[in-house]
């Protein structure tokens, strides 16, 4: 078990001077204070404070054991670190805190996150020799809670499926609460599966949601919401089989626009689209805020990827996504950075073409493409626009990372977000988006099509 007490011996204060000191530590994303973060949890917003919690091993950069993280902020530009919010200390979750979510309710934040149980002896850990617990924890303010509440275990799901059932996401509709888990089954397709409640206590079993086709071993990490009258269902599928200009990672991240009525148990799918066509974004979650927006934070990496991090030999690895404002258009969904982001520019540069520019942290805007570009974001990583195919093409600061490409018609408008190692591309405002780590030690900006370069100052820190 990961208890507080294991985590207070052990953390050593001295690493933090490592992380600070690396010359890719990121400016202005959220990235762990020292150790490991994969998946965004828990997202909520709550008396004017944004809560985000993330899957953390504060000890190791590479993982071995997963609680969740905890940062705040109150408007995306002061943060502070808290202590870690979920340990694996009990006999539900003693191998894991993993993924889930928030729902909040007369004012009190109701989570629910997926406990990881493994046994040891010769199991293959899919079918036999684990446990995937559904629990629950209220809490008053984010950063305390009483108990931990076992709301679904293994023998609760339906016997068709393998022990992989995670992800906790609810979803309130007509007073009922539904509770939407990713899953695999014993013929290795993916679905969710809903339960239902009208207390958020108890859960029956109400239904699935899957393709009537092939589409992947497992559905990991999905979400639910109506956003402008239209209702999606985000998840992660692993399985897909790769193709030249989709489904080009390990493992996808994408939403299906769903036409659904959960009361009757009835749904079609449109399309699946992905929200992402870099080399790192999983995991996304999704939350609505005080201000009434539907915010996206990702995983700003991939699970079993062939890619490394040098941040490693610093103690640290990955980080989460800017946090992106989700709007609806033709039944798909456009992400653009929060208005908030704007707050970090610090300098305004007219850029001339195909001169060269050393910044590293920056936003360049160009509006009005017409035809084709070829745009250097460092010395070794390009962006380049020919015979409508879209094409971000990494050297050695890939570490790995080599080439994404996507098939566009017409580019309309591109915003490029980089910081000290990372690039965010937002293309067509937000209908296409390509995220990556870049780690060029020799900066370099150079375009061939005109545009505004923005200098963007760093997120504050509270340690």
């Amino acid at each position: 078990m990961y208890s507080k007490e294991y985590f207070n011996k052990e953390f050593e204060k001295n690493k933090i001077e490592e992380k600070i000191n690396d010359p890719f530590n990121l400016k202005y994303h959220i990235s762990p204070i020292t150790g490991w973060l994969n998946d965004p949890n828990g997202l909520c917003h709550l008396d004017g404070t944004y809560h985000i919690y993330y899957q953390a091993d504060p000890l190791h950069a590479i993982r071995k054991n997963i609680i969740w993280g905890h940062v705040t902020t109150k408007d995306f530009i002061n943060y502070k670190y808290h202590e870690p919010f979920i340990f694996a200390d009990t006999n539900i979750d003693k191998v894991g805190a993993y993924s889930g979510s928030a729902f909040i309710k007369d004012n009190k934040i109701n989570f629910f996150y997926t406990g990881n149980v493994k046994y040891p002896g010769n199991y293959d850990y899919i079918n036999d020799g684990r446990d995937h617990n559904t629990i629950k924890i209220v809490s008053e303010d984010g950063f305390t809670y009483h108990k931990k509440e076992l709301i679904l275990s293994n023998d609760d799901y339906p016997k068709d499926l393998t022990r992989h059932v995670r992800d906790p996401k609810i979803y309130e509709e007509d007073g009922n609460y539904y509770l939407f888990l990713g899953a695999r089954d014993k013929n290795n397709k993916g679905k969710v599966i809903v339960y239902r409640s009208n207390d958020l206590e108890k859960f029956a079993y109400h239904m699935e949601i899957t393709t009537n086709y092939d589409f992947g071993y497992m559905w990991e990490c999905p979400d639910f919401f109506e956003l402008d009258g239209k209702k999606f269902l985000m998840v992660s599928p692993q399985g897909l089989e790769s193709e030249e200009f989709k489904y080009q990672n390990i493992y996808q991240s994408g939403y299906f626009p769903i036409d659904v009525d959960l009361k009757a148990k009835t749904y079609s799918f449109g399309e699946f689209v992905e929200l992402d066509y870099g080399f790192d974004f999983y995991a996304p979650q999704t939350f609505e805020d005080e201000k009434g927006r539907r915010i996206l934070i990702g995983w700003m990496g991939m699970p079993d990827a062939s890619y490394t991090n040098p941040t490693v030999k610093n103690n640290w690895q990955h980080a989460l996504t800017l946090p992106r404002e989700l709007k609806v258009s033709d039944n798909k969904l456009l992400q653009k950075p929060i208005k908030e982001i704007e707050n970090l520019i610090n300098k305004k540069i007219e850029i001339r073409k195909n001169e060269n520019y050393f910044y590293q942290t920056f936003e360049f805007i160009s509006e009005d493409i017409d035809g084709e570009f070829e745009i250097y974001l460092r010395s070794d990583a390009k962006l380049t626009y020919k015979d409508q195919i879209l094409s971000l093409k990494l050297g050695e600061c890939g570490y790995g990372r080599c080439e994404r490409k996507i098939r566009i018609e017409k580019i309309d408008d591109i915003s490029i977000y980089s910081d000290t190692s990372s690039v965010e591309i937002f293309i067509n405002n937000g209908q296409y988006v390509m995220t990556s780590r870049v780690y060029g030690e020799k900066n370099l900006f150079k375009s061939d099509i005109i545009g505004t370069l923005y200098e963007m100052d760093a997120i504050k820190w509270n340690l």
